[in-house]
């Protein structure tokens, strides 16, 4: 590294026009880990009159040479691997192991699967004298979270290059370390001056202004419904397109015919993963009524395996939230729900013992949980499971879907046919039946306040492109 006080810009690393720095917390230890420039206005202009400058040679530069250049990206970033993992295990807290094994390695999976999709992706169609074209969108503002930070990142900028896109990427302030490696890569790669720059900064400042701006034709937000909501806001001035993938509350409908014993072992880890710092976790369980205590017994169990420790340490499962505010707001709705009449079955307030320093919360699972209760409506972001419970499948769905997320459900059955059906119900982007692997082909994106568009292989590629139709291209 070395670049964390200067942006990449126009295929340079660049100082702030007017330096202003920025502490990175490490999460295990409340101690700052580096420094970083933070951007205002003036940072945005300069580097999307890059991209704007770049953009009539990148997209019409060959499938064949997107390719290769993609391939070198894939190829830089393997050998950076480490150097990724380590950061994001400073930045964010992921315990070590997880950073290489699912933050990293997340990543990498984008990148390989936009190549292959790069590879036999239709861009042109004829219909009859008409000949449809898929054309890239232009200059596109990416702006990215801190829980899934390369996820994220390879997931807009894989298909913006394969589109033929330039763009600037702010990525989260409080997770910026492994965006300016990502930088390093593509730099390394030899991406073109101006079709990839980075300007690091807040939401209100640097957000503020790519979403406004004149010059960006497209704006990839992923992060709050709150935040979403102000950049299409501010997008809307210019009609520009907004792609976003927001908040979730997902719920995990355990049927009557299934293992409880293995569907709620499962389910707990699914919620818990990342210290639940992920938008699509199942955390909502919704188990029937006569089976609540059985199934609050085995969470607890379950619960009770998942090590919270230092992110370095070798048996760490669950490293710290990533902050402060994120700490304050989890034990606030874990409070609400003490407070509310929730039967408490593992953790609760506090840290777990023997962790006196940095933002570790202990896993903790709800039992007899209400849907009116906060722990049921509000997104929590911590490793925190509400079970609830049904008297029948209709009311089930009914419970599953009676919220304002639509990101993810999960469906749990023996009977494969029964879990279609109810899948077919489930008011959500995606639907996992019966723990399935990670596909990164798959499309990812949400109903209702979730957002709108989709990432992932050929879905993702097509958010950044536009559709003309040349009417008349063939001879009648």
């Amino acid at each position: 590294m070395g670049h964390e006080k200067e942006f990449y810009i126009d295929g340079s690393w660049v100082d702030p026009i007017v330096p202003k720095l920025l502490d990175v917390i490490d999460p295990s230890n409340e101690e700052p880990v580096a420094q970083i420039s933070v951007g205002g206005k003036a940072d945005v202009d300069r580097a999307v009159a890059a991209a704007k400058a770049a953009f009539p040679s990148f997209s019409q530069v060959s499938r064949e040479d997107r390719l290769a250049l993609l391939r070198r990206i894939l190829e830089v970033y393997d050998r950076r691997a480490e150097d990724l993992a380590q950061a994001v295990s400073r930045e964010m807290g992921a315990p070590l192991k997880f950073a290489r094994e699912a933050q990293v390695a997340i990543g990498r999976g984008h990148l390989a699967q936009i190549i292959k999709t790069l590879e036999s992706f239709a861009f042109t169609e004829a219909r009859g004298s008409t000949l449809v074209v898929k054309e890239p969108i232009g200059v596109v503002g990416m702006i990215t979270p801190w829980n899934w930070p390369l996820n994220q990142i390879t997931c807009k900028v894989g298909p913006a290059l394969a589109a033929g896109c330039t763009m600037v990427l702010k990525p989260s302030e409080i997770a910026p370390l492994d965006a300016i490696i990502f930088a390093e890569i593509l730099d390394e790669a030899g991406v073109p001056k101006g079709v990839f720059n980075l300007v690091n900064g807040d939401g209100p400042t640097v957000g503020e202004a790519l979403s406004h701006h004149p010059d960006i034709d497209m704006m990839s937000f992923t992060g709050s419904t709150r935040a979403g909501i102000l950049v299409a806001k501010g997008a809307a001035e210019t009609v520009k397109r907004v792609s976003q993938e927001l908040g979730g509350k997902s719920a995990n409908i355990l049927l009557p015919d299934v293992d409880l014993e293995t569907a709620v072992t499962k389910g707990v880890a699914g919620c818990f993963g990342n210290s639940g710092q992920s938008c699509n976790a199942p955390t909502r369980m919704f188990v029937p009524a006569d089976l609540m205590d059985k199934a609050a017994l085995i969470a607890k169990q379950a619960a009770e395996t998942f090590k919270v420790g230092h992110p370095n340490a070798g048996d760490t499962v669950l490293g710290p939230v990533v902050s402060a505010v994120q700490f304050d707001k989890i034990q606030g709705l874990i409070q609400s729900g003490i407070e509310e009449g929730a039967e408490l079955v593992a953790g609760g307030l506090g840290r777990p013992e023997g962790l006196n320093r940095g933002y570790y919360v202990r896993p903790t699972v709800f039992a007899h949980v209400r849907p009116e209760m906060r722990i049921s409506r509000e997104e929590i972001f911590g490793p925190v499971l509400s079970i609830l419970g049904y008297e029948n499948e209709e009311q089930a769905i009914d419970l599953a879907n009676d919220t304002p997320y639509g990101l993810a459900a999960y469906v749990q059955s023996k009977d494969l046919d029964r879990a279609r059906r109810v899948a077919s119900r489930m008011r959500a982007g995606n639907v996992f039946i019966n723990y399935p692997a990670w596909d990164s082909a798959a499309p990812f994106g949400g109903y209702k306040q979730s957002g709108n568009g989709r990432e992932y292989a050929d879905f993702g590629l097509n958010e950044f492109l536009e559709i003309k139709g040349v009417v008349g291209y063939e001879a009648a």
